[in-house]
């Protein structure tokens, strides 16, 4: 990107937030837009939410640098902005996109040269990590045996190999290891089967938008091993492992907006499939009528993709309860999303998810909060609630203009991850574990309907966490990665009531901190779009736990100290095995990937004007 185009986007910011000061809400002019369709089309549509004043999560203009426009153009046609967009032609779109980047949008595809020229040896197929935290209970643990690593190994790792995603610039989907191949999701739906040796492709399919969570492997009923996943816009998918052949396809949402963020679990024949929607983005638009959706749980048939039950967090539906001051209508309950990924307990019979805020007043008692869901029938067996009166869409970081935030604004506080059941070593109870983006994490009874063992706060919390994306455990402590994004929203009465961003360790029996270690300080110095702290999971086995951090490191910590024993620097360019150059950057999402004594780590996260990336990792010790 040129320096003349740089300073454009700062200066057209900076127009916007003196419109703002000056009361004038209308979208200012471009200082490019003279004879440009796009930069028209962006003031005329996109401003008014991007402008300089835009938090997080409507990031302003300058953020998108980080972009590409293949990206920008996604996140229109399938993405969160899909909505926001849809009044829009195609080469309208396209228009945006290409003016913000000053980049024609191109697709790269993958030389011939990158799939595999023969075909490993197949094995008995044993399935080396599979679905979010490596299995059905989420924990993200892998003993001595399934990790083909001890803690005296770490220090010998080394870099094998490297894939790059063509244009891509945020890492999302956590691969499945399924014996001689790696199986991994893209932002623009493609799923590749890799050779784990060499990281060749050995075949490739495509969805019709982006995988953003984690695959699952296993065998159906009629014993087939096949690869599952749900694309952005929920259809939920069946592959043939061996060649990548489509099984059998089924959308799940229901709601215009519905979507799909966290991944789906597979357990005894069944796949149980989260869905969110991204109506807490389009409720920025002052016009947009906001809400009617509800975050939703899917339970389908392995074999054959047919919807079993599905449970609405919501029970019931959206009414007219008000009206902003620009006289759109206010339509609640709503909201109540699942992020993050099913946990399942096969004792007990039940599945366990998280929920985020209510869009809309008043609120429900299903919001940041932890629901137990029958297996067989999806029924509420108990509900946890941590946060009461939690109202929140993006329009709250729009203070400038009168429309859908909720009044009072809540705090945004998610149960943005997948809850773990654990076993303790210690006296051989089962406990739930689940972390807030309030930065607090609960010890919950599950033998008595989610009774609350203990809480602890680890961090301030923020529309960023807090904790967001995950908890590991080995059965002995809780690892709990916390971010405390700097660059996130928060409510001054919940400023500086914590800790420093990092990696903590807790006791599964009190819940007190055993060690602390924050992310280091002096990383990010002149490193553009680094940010200190810990957003996503962490993995570990005995001994180690694996965690990758905002500024492109990804470390081994110790267990019993959280020293670091081992560290890599991903946030830098590297020759790919499957052609050309690859990127990483902010390790955000999900955890590295422990197996067969390899570790595979997503580098790369461009959205929160973070660092973006587009590489896979393989690392081994080469024995």
């Amino acid at each position: 990107m040129s320096r003349f185009r740089l300073l454009a986007l700062a200066l057209m910011s900076l127009v916007a937030v003196a419109a703002c000061e000056t009361g004038n809400t209308a979208p200012p002019q471009s200082p490019m837009a003279a004879g440009d369709p796009g930069a028209a089309l962006y003031a005329a549509h996109c401003d008014a939410c991007h402008s300089g004043t835009a938090g997080v999560r409507a990031p302003g203009l300058a953020s998108f640098i980080y972009m590409s426009p293949r990206s920008l153009l996604a996140a229109m046609e399938t993405g969160a902005m899909r909505s926001m967009a849809a009044s829009l032609e195609p080469e309208q779109r396209r228009a945006i996109a290409e003016w913000i980047t000053g980049r024609s949008v191109v697709e790269t595809p993958l030389p011939p040269s990158a799939h595999c020229s023969e075909r490993p040896t197949t094995g008995d197929r044993e399935v080396g990590w599979s679905g979010w935290g490596g299995g059905p209970t989420a924990t993200g643990f892998r003993s001595t045996e399934q990790a083909g690593l001890t803690a005296g190994d770490v220090a010998k790792l080394e870099l094998k190999w490297v894939f790059s995603f063509p244009d891509a610039t945020q890492m999302r989907s956590q691969p499945a290891l399924l014996d001689d191949r790696v199986i991994v999701g893209s932002q623009w739906g493609d799923v590749y089967a890799l050779d784990k040796q060499s990281g060749c492709v050995l075949w490739a399919f495509r969805a019709d938008s982006a995988v953003r969570g984690a695959i699952s492997v296993g065998l159906d009923a009629a014993g087939n091993q096949r690869a599952y996943f749900v694309d952005n816009l929920t259809n939920v998918q069946a592959l043939d492992v061996e060649s990548g052949s489509p099984v059998w396809r089924t959308r799940v949402g229901q709601h215009p907006d519905a979507t799909n963020t966290g991944s789906a679990t597979l357990h005894d024949g069944r796949l149980y499939v989260p869905i969110s929607s991204m109506e807490v983005a389009a409720a920025a638009n002052p016009a947009y009528e906001c809400c009617t959706s509800s975050g939703a749980v899917v339970a389908l048939d392995a074999a054959s993709g047919e919807i079993l039950w599905r449970h609405r967090v919501i029970g019931e539906p959206a009414r007219e309860v008000g009206r902003t001051e620009v006289g759109t209508r206010i339509l609640a309950p709503s909201g109540a999303p699942i992020w993050s990924s099913p946990t399942v307990d096969a004792r007990r019979g039940l599945l366990y998810v998280g929920t985020g805020e209510n869009y809309t007043r008043p609120t429900t008692e299903s919001s940041d909060a932890v629901l137990a869901l029958e297996l067989e029938t999806g029924a509420l067996a108990w509900t946890f609630q941590a946060t009461a009166s939690d109202a929140y869409n993006v329009a709250c970081g729009r203070p400038d203009v009168d429309g859908n935030c909720p009044a009072p604004p809540g705090p945004d506080f998610d149960f943005g991850m997948a809850p773990i059941l654990v076993e303790r070593v210690e006296d051989g109870k089962q406990i739930l574990v689940v972390g807030q983006k309030s930065g607090m994490v609960y010890g919950l009874d599950p033998e008595r309907d989610g009774a609350m063992l203990w809480s602890t706060r680890v961090g301030s919390g923020s529309t960023l966490g807090g904790i967001h994306w995950g908890i590991a455990s080995d059965g002995v402590l809780a690892y709990v990665t916390n971010s405390d994004h700097p660059r996130s929203e928060l409510p001054a009465q919940f400023v500086n009531r914590g800790r420093t961003p990092g990696l903590f360790a807790l006791d599964l029996i009190t819940g007190e901190i055993e060690w602390e270690t924050a992310t280091p300080s002096d990383v990010c110095a002149e490193r553009m779009g680094c940010v200190r702290g810990h957003s996503a999971a962490p993995s570990v086995i005995p001994g180690v736990v694996f965690a990758g951090s905002l500024d492109g490191r990804v470390r081994a910590h110790s267990t019993r100290s959280g020293r670091v024993l081992w560290e890599f620097d991903t946030a830098r360019s590297f020759a790919a095995v499957n052609g050309g150059s690859g990127r990483g950057g902010a390790i955000d999402g999900p955890s590295p990937v422990v197996g067969a004594g390899w570790l595979f780590v997503n580098s790369g996260y461009g959205l929160f004007d973070q660092m973006p990336g587009n590489v896979l990792l393989a690392f081994s010790t080469g024995r």
